[in-house]
């Protein structure tokens, strides 16, 4: 997805962090991790008195990160989400919603995109509701991309998260982190369901 190269405003420490994590696994979901950055994975260092559903996730997974080899994760990755026809798991909303590709989610995500200034990125053929994409928009959002002199509040992050996120991500990520044809991206769905209830609690906080 594209984004404004408008200087950002800063933000506080805890939505940069929120932000960077929204991020990271959009990008591994978006495409496999190559062998550089298999490297640089295996290097994040975390606080080991940090016992969260999170940093285990992020332990795990950086632990694999020097275990696998970036052909075995790109064969991987193509198993489960492109296939022979279709891949493993179908990483998209309107999959996991109705059964089908292209449904009315994907219309309600396109309404949101226009009304939010976030475009669709050139070159880029799938649909919008795929996993990837989503969570990178959820960066951006919070980062005050897309052409936004501000962050999106809260309360409109939550409004973007409940529409688009909270009714099919957690049945990805369950999935994704069952699978048996990847250890690596099990870690992924691990990582990626403790992301999101940590922002459904968080989200179902604000008043």
């Amino acid at each position: 997805m594209s984004q404004s190269t408008s200087v950002e405003p800063a933000i506080a420490p805890e939505d940069s962090d929120r932000a960077l994590l929204y991020g990271f696994v959009g990008r591994l979901l978006q495409a496999a991790p190559d062998a550089a950055d298999l490297t640089v994975l295996s290097k994040i260092s975390s606080d080991p008195e940090d016992t969260s559903p999170i940093g285990n996730a992020l332990r795990s997974l950086t632990a694999l990160a020097e275990e696998v080899t970036s052909e075995d994760v790109l064969r991987e990755y193509h198993d489960l989400f492109i296939g022979v026809g279709r891949g493993e798991l179908v990483p998209f909303g309107s999959y996991y919603l109705t059964g089908f590709l292209n449904e009315k989610p994907l219309a309600d995500l396109r309404v949101s995109m226009s009304n939010l200034g976030i475009e669709r990125a050139e070159g880029v053929n799938e649909p919008e509701d795929h996993i990837a994409a989503l969570l990178q928009m959820m960066e951006g959002l919070i980062q005050g991309d897309f052409g936004h002199e501000v962050p999106l509040s809260l309360c409109e992050q939550r409004s973007f998260f409940n529409d688009h996120l909270a009714k099919w991500a957690p049945h990805f990520f369950k999935d994704l982190a069952a699978q048996d044809t990847s250890r690596f991206y099990a870690a992924v769905g691990v990582l990626g369901q403790a992301v999101i209830d940590v922002e459904t609690e968080a989200f179902e906080m604000i008043g």
